[in-house]
């Protein structure tokens, strides 16, 4: 009977008033009017613990959180009140004013939240909250960041909670020195921007410690240096990569046939407005299809810019074999029709083709930032170029392909209808360049004007490589692209594309043929 009588007190105990509306240790002094007693609140809430705190932080940090005249802390949503300490609703008698704020303690509600999130189930969410605490170096969060670097499991939450722990280290003026030369470490080892901006920004410092932050900014300004050369690579072999797209389809039709075709930058841009086609198609006929849209748009535009290359040569090019200027002044001109029919068709705007959810965002790889629509064209012009080359090697149309490019009068002399591989050719290039065109409507404008930016830089990447040589197209595009982005910054875009001008125009003078010349009727002739 005596058991049963103390456990009803328990009971009524713990559902007294008094009982419901016990608070975090700290949270009757953010109803002060002093900007001292707040901060010493939020100090407070944050080393307790408490995640009943994080939504009164959090209405602080949003402006949302009052006091009434009786000191009851209120939480405001939309026009009504509740109590911060239940969540039950509350009247705003004695017109309860805002609690006081300024920079310093939304700092501090900042690192207070995130040392208050440092214990949430949610990696990710801990990982975010340790980054939160590096960013305000709040020597308050100290104890509230050992035990929790004692608790996590997870490594990398555990090498972000050291790192903030670091930072908040050499905030506090109460750090012993090898605990400091210990965070300077620990800075050093993360070497990116933040952490190089945190040491550099160190004042009155011990002598040892001035020393070693010193050191440790030469160390990571040499270490950015270092990511930011191979960002350069990544970013040329991403534009090198679209040079190659471009330029693969000009190869075959330039160094098989010797017909210099100005629209080859409009074939480009025939592929990229089959992709934006296809895209409206499924948006619709078939909005669950549009994470696919892209692998739909890619037979698409290669059909489409292949047949009309096939359409282009069969009724303009094959009447100027032999007259290389001429062929150059229609294809111009064809190039000029093809660009105001889609300016009548399509108008002369820029058209949106979307990013499936697979290719938007980046990952990091140490210092780099690899953006996934750039990597999945890396990978799509090596898949392009593998299947390629096995098409011209392994069959029966690139066996011909070879035997005209290496002696036309021969082949045709075998029985090889050297027309017909003409303007199989002609449209196998032209279908290239329409691959060209939905890799390009993923990072550039869709617009009539898309081909004309690449022409140019097309047949660059064609005569440095070697006229008809798929290989020397590879190398010689890569190449422009990593000069070109190592000459950006140095030299601005449009002078930098000048020196690679200028460059290509002296190799040219020395070697002719480009870095690997083949053998072609037009070498021939």
């Amino acid at each position: 009977m005596v058991r049963l009588a103390g456990f009803l007190l328990l009971v009524l105990l713990a559902l007294s008033p008094a009982a419901l509306r016990a608070q975090p240790a700290g949270t009757e002094l953010l109803a002060s009017s002093s900007f001292d007693d707040v901060r010493r609140g939020v100090e407070s809430l944050a080393a307790s613990g408490d995640g009943r705190a994080i939504p009164i932080l959090a209405a602080y940090a949003e402006g949302r959180l009052f006091v009434r005249p009786d000191r009851t802390l209120l939480i405001r949503d939309g026009a009504a009140y509740r109590d911060a300490i239940t969540g039950e609703p509350a009247a705003a008698s004695g017109n309860p004013r805002a609690v006081r704020v300024n920079n310093a303690l939304r700092r501090s509600v900042e690192a207070a939240l995130g040392a208050l999130r440092l214990f949430a189930s949610d990696p990710a969410a801990r990982g975010a909250a340790a980054a939160a605490v590096f960013r305000a170096r709040d020597p308050a969060m100290l104890p509230a960041l050992d035990r929790a670097i004692a608790a996590e499991r997870d490594a990398g939450v555990r090498r972000a909670m050291a790192e903030a722990r670091a930072a908040a280290l050499l905030s506090s003026t109460e750090a012993a020195e090898p605990d400091r030369l210990a965070a300077v470490g620990v800075l050093r080892a993360r070497g990116d921007i933040d952490a190089r901006a945190l040491l550099s920004s160190l004042s009155a410092q011990p002598p040892a410690v001035a020393a070693a932050a010193a050191a440790a900014v030469e160390g990571i300004d040499f270490n950015l240096q270092l990511w930011s050369a191979a960002q350069n690579v990544y970013y040329g072999l991403s534009l090198g990569s679209v040079l190659l797209l471009a330029a693969a389809g000009l190869a075959i039709t330039f160094g098989v046939m010797g017909v210099i075709n100005m629209a080859h930058g409009e074939l480009v841009m025939l592929g990229a407005y089959a992709t934006f086609l296809v895209q409206e198609v499924i948006r619709s006929h078939a909005p669950e299809l549009f994470g696919a849209s892209l692998f739909i748009a890619i037979p698409v535009a290669f059909l489409v810019t292949g047949a009309a290359g096939v359409l282009i040569e069969r009724c303009m090019i094959r009447f100027l074999y032999g007259r290389p200027l001429e062929t150059l002044l229609a294809t111009f001109g064809l190039s000029l029709v093809l660009q105001q029919a889609v300016r009548s068709v399509f108008g002369p705007t820029n058209r949106e083709v979307g990013t499936p959810a697979w290719m938007s965002g980046a990952t990091q790889l140490g210092g780099l930032t690899l953006t996934w629509n750039r990597l999945t064209i890396i990978v799509f012009a090596a898949l392009v170029l593998a299947a390629l080359m096995l098409a011209l090697r392994y069959t029966a149309l690139g066996l011909q392909m070879r035997a005209v490019t290496q002696n036309r009068r021969m082949a045709s002399a075998m029985g090889i209808r050297t027309p017909w591989v003409d303007a199989l050719t002609f449209g196998l290039g032209s279908g290239v360049a329409g691959l060209a065109g939905v890799a390009l409507s993923q990072i550039d404008n869709v617009s009539p004007n898309l081909g004309q930016g690449y022409i140019i830089d097309s047949f660059m990447v064609v005569v440095f490589g070697g006229v008809g040589n798929l290989w020397g197209t590879i190398i010689s595009a890569m190449t422009l692209g990593v000069v070109n982005k190592f000459l950006e910054p140095l030299a601005g875009a449009v002078l930098g594309k000048i020196v690679v001008l200028v460059l290509l125009i002296l190799f040219i003078q020395r070697r002719p043929r480009g870095l690997f010349p083949v053998k072609g009727r037009f070498i021939d002739a």
